[in-house]
């Protein structure tokens, strides 16, 4: 999700202001790369919008930086890569003549860095299109969007349904490492500094249901996984945090070198080919995603803020 917040969806060292999309979470599945010292930059034509989809096609594999969170892209307990992201990637990158997709796990905060590292070709981690990330990197278009929601005790007792709520209540707050939700609880008027951060969703479901916080937040998404087997806690209703009054939903997609316009056009052009065509869903249906999560958002739109 370190500062500024645009390099990544979740940290705890979030810059003051406002965006108007930003997102998800989490600790890697196995190991971390320290991107952020690196000093290699990326190279491409300038003519051609770059040539790493060229590249990919001769080697066969493109190498995806994910973020060890569950549903977008994680190691499964086989030791297997899986989540929406990954296979989704798996689906375009066939389409474009590359057959296999290599897992690079990295903290969330050091996937732009990494990308623009060349530790990896793409960013494949449901990471939220926001204005900062899109002077960074290009993005293809959304292939998701996605409401908060709350986890709270059984019953939610104090009644948690909002930020507003959170802030009114005076209820002791969680979100994780450079998640979105520590802007739009601030948005909202909880004090960042009162805000418990926390690695990811299952320590955010334990600060939870040992009575640490009374309410941590995430996306509709990672809330309503990760409170399917707990016998203390639950997921409230998706809501859409606001920006000035207004409601603001959210939107994922991969991300790119800013140089590689040739290789995000393409994917963009594949990408759409599964919305159409219903496949989109069907991949991303078996991870949780629901009709509600289908968007038509554009990266356009969500960069301009």
């Amino acid at each position: 999700m370190a500062p500024p917040h645009g390099n990544d969806r979740h940290t705890s060292g979030h810059t003051p202001g406002h965006t108007r999309r930003a997102l998800l979470a989490g600790v890697a599945a196995a190991g971390a790369l320290g991107a952020a010292g690196c000093s290699r930059v990326a190279t491409a034509s300038t003519t051609s919008g770059g040539e790493l989809l060229d590249r990919l096609k001769a080697q066969g594999v493109v190498r995806l930086g994910i973020a060890g969170e569950i549903p977008f892209g994680y190691i499964d307990k086989d030791g297997q890569l899986t989540g929406e992201a990954p296979k989704l990637a798996e689906a375009i990158f066939k389409r474009l003549g590359v057959d296999k997709v290599q897992p690079v796990p990295t903290e969330f905060g050091s996937l732009i860095p990494g990308l623009n590292s060349q530790q990896f070709d793409v960013v494949a981690a449901g990471m939220y299109v926001t204005p900062e990330r899109c002077a960074q990197v290009i993005f293809a278009d959304p292939d998701y969007q996605v409401l908060d929601a709350f986890v709270v005790r059984k019953g939610n007792p104090k009644g948690l349904h909002t930020y507003k709520d959170v802030v009114a209540k005076k209820a002791r707050f969680a979100t994780g490492t450079g998640y979105a939700q520590i802007q739009h609880a601030v948005d909202a008027g909880y004090r960042q500094s009162d805000i418990l951060i926390v690695p990811d969703q299952v320590a955010g479901l334990n600060a939870v249901e040992a009575g640490r916080v009374d309410v941590f937040a995430g996306t509709a998404l990672t809330t309503r996984a990760v409170v399917k087997k707990s016998a203390k806690a639950e997921s409230t209703t998706p809501f859409a945090p606001l920006l000035d009054g207004k409601p603001r939903i959210d939107g994922g997609a991969f991300a790119f070198r800013p140089t590689e316009t040739k290789l995000r056009d393409a994917f963009n052009v594949e990408l759409h080919k599964l919305k159409k065509s219903g496949e989109l869903f069907r991949i991303l249906r078996p991870f949780g995603f629901t009709k509600a999560e289908m968007t038509d958002l554009t990266a356009k739109e969500l960069c301009s803020g």
